[in-house]
Formats: structure tokens, sequence, C-alpha cells
């Protein structure tokens, strides 16, 4: 038996770009992209804190150090630019595995830098 887990996360990122007329996704700088162990093509949740909407999509990579979060495609109508947005990973684990994973937690201040790194859930 296997649970889904968080893998990882990217809190309160804001929204750079929505671009409508793209294929689909969400562009991640490639940088928080590895600090958050995210890989392209890997499917992650979207919370948007300013008006509530929860979608998935899938990464690509944006271009290293610019800290681009760009909403692709039809994900585009569900954010402006400016918006506050959680950005979810799961991993699908043995209970066994998850008493001993440790995720990798981003916060991220106004412009996209990593401002604290944990690898723990807080209460």
């Amino acid at each position: 038996m296997t649970i889904e887990m968080l893998y990882s996360k990217i809190h309160r990122a804001t929204v750079t770009d929505a671009n409508l007329n793209y294929v689909g996704s969400i562009t991640i700088d490639e940088e928080l992209m590895e600090e958050a162990n995210l890989l392209v093509g890997q499917k992650v949740d979207i919370v948007n804190i300013n008006n509530g909407e929860r979608f998935s999509t899938y990464v690509i990579k944006g271009k290293r150090g610019k800290r681009d979060i760009c909403l692709n495609g039809a994900a585009a109508r569900k954010v402006h630019p400016g918006d506050k947005i959680i950005i979810i990973a799961y991993a699908s684990m043995t209970p066994e595995e998850a008493k001993k994973f440790k995720p990798a937690v981003l916060i991220v201040d106004d412009n996209n830098d990593i401002i604290e790194k944990t690898t723990y859930l807080q209460d």
C-alpha cells in the first residue's frame, strides 16, 4: 500500500505572468525547481491565495535567476500577475517511507527569492 504525501512546496510565490496562448503548464525558475526538487513534467497542484482557485498542472523549466512563475494555457485564466500562489507536489510512499521522508519546503519573498528552505512541516 502507498499513500500520497507532500513531496515539496513553494509557499507564497508571486505570479509574474499568465500566458493564455501556450500549450499549458507552469513555468518555474530553474533554481527554484532544483531547490524544491521539482522535475520538468512533474504534476503539481496550484493554490491561488488571492481567489481560492485550486488546480493541477505540470512543471516546465524557466530561465535560471529570472524568478519567473508563469501560468500557461487554460490555467492562465485562474491567476493574475501579482497573485500569491502555493505550488505543491506529492509523491506516493509506503507508510514506512513517509515516516522518514522530509519534504522540501521553500518560503519565498515578493520577488520569488528564497528566504527560507526547510525539510519539515510546521504546525
